[in-house]
C-alpha cells in the first residue's frame, strides 16, 4: 500500500495517542469523519495499523530489569530455527526477538523483575533450548531513548526529490534566483 500524506499524518496522530477520538484525528489531519475512517480501515486492513495498545511502565508492574541477551545457535537449519523461535514465543519474559547478522544469530530483549529472577529464567527456560551454543547477557542500566516511527520523511522507496541549489549572497549583498546582485 503506498502512503500519501493524509495517510502519514493519520499514522502520526495515532502513534502518539492511539485513544484520540475519529473527530480528534481527523481534525488534526484537515479531513472530514468519513474519508479519515476509510483511510484507517484501509491501513488496518493492509497490515499497515497492525493494531492499538497501551505503554506500560514495566518497573510499576514489577519488571524493574531488562535484559539484552545475545545467542549463538549451534546450526543454522531452517527446523533449527523455526524451532529456536517457538521456544522464545513460549516464554512470556522475552518481550522481542530479531534474528541479526554478524556475530551472534539472535538479539532477544527480556523483562525480569530481578537479577534472581533472570537467573531462573535461564536455567528454566532458556537453556533448556536445544541448540544454544552460546549467550552473552546484559543488564539494561537505563534506557536512553524510545521513540515513534519518523514518519514525517518520504516512504524509503520514494525516489528523493532533485536538491534546488540557492545561490549563496554575494559579500553584502541578497542572494536572488536567476539574476545577478547588483
Amino acid at each position: 500500500m503506498e502512503l500519501d500524506k493524509f495517510d502519514r499524518a493519520i499514522l502520526r496522530v495515532l502513534q502518539r495517542d492511539a485513544r484520540a477520538s475519529l473527530q480528534e484525528v481527523s481534525a488534526a489531519v484537515g479531513l472530514s469523519s468519513t474519508p479519515c475512517w476509510t483511510r484507517i480501515k484501509k491501513m488496518e486492513s493492509e497490515g499497515v495499523i497492525q493494531g492499538y495498545t497501551v505503554r506500560i511502565n514495566p518497573a510499576a508492574v514489577g519488571f524493574a530489569d531488562t535484559v539484552i541477551v545475545e545467542v549463538t545457535l549451534e546450526s543454522h537449519g531452517d527446523e533449527t530455527l523455526e524451532a529456536f523461535g517457538q521456544a522464545l514465543a513460549d516464554i512470556p519474559e522475552v518481550l522481542e526477538a530479531f534474528l541479526v547478522s554478524g556475530e551472534y544469530d539472535y538479539l532477544i530483549r527480556i523483562a525480569v523483575r530481578d537479577t534472581r529472577d533472570y537467573e531462573r529464567l535461564l536455567r528454566e527456560r532458556l537453556y533448556r533450548i536445544p541448540g544454544i551454543r552460546h549467550s552473552k547477557s546484559s543488564f539494561v542500566l537505563r534506557r536512553l531513548k524510545e521513540s515513534e516511527l519518523p514518519l514525517e520523511g518520504s516512504p524509503p522507496a520514494a525516489p528523493a526529490a532533485p536538491r534546488i541549489r540557492t545561490p549563496k549572497p554575494a559579500a553584502g549583498g541578497k542572494a536572488t534566483a536567476g539574476r545577478r546582485a547588483k
